[in-house]
């Protein structure tokens, strides 16, 4: 059973940083495409950043400059350094991986996700 595990959400300051982990369970990820969305309630889940199985990365153009995705083959885990966060930044996180090394910025292309965790940015 493959399980993605989130953590490090949490509630902070206009201007602060946060560092979101992913850790994978069951299966390596560390030739697959992993990614973070991100939603809001009564909304769509978004893409935030994705990185394929070689390491490239892509991102929402909101959150260009701001955030980093970042991957440790050895630890099957994933990360996202969210820096300068903003009170629209303010949302539910999930962690997704698919079976396949290239990245999609769309979520129906993800097999595997997360329980999500809530990041909170106060004005």
């Amino acid at each position: 059973q493959v399980q993605l595990i989130e953590s490090g959400g949490g509630l902070v300051q206009a201007g602060a940083s946060l560092r979101l982990s992913c850790a994978a369970f069951g299966r390596t990820f560390s030739s697959a495409a992993m990614a973070w969305f991100r939603q809001v309630a009564g909304k769509e889940r978004d893409i935030v950043a994705a990185i394929s199985g070689g390491g490239g990365t892509r991102y929402a153009d909101s959150v260009k400059g701001r955030f980093t995705i970042s991957r440790d083959n050895a630890e099957n885990t994933v990360y996202l350094q969210m820096s300068s966060l903003k009170p629209e930044d303010t949302a539910v996180y999930y962690c997704a991986g698919r079976p396949l090394a290239a990245m999609s910025v769309w979520s129906h292309d993800y097999s595997y996700w997360g329980q999500g965790t809530q990041v909170t940015v106060s004005s």
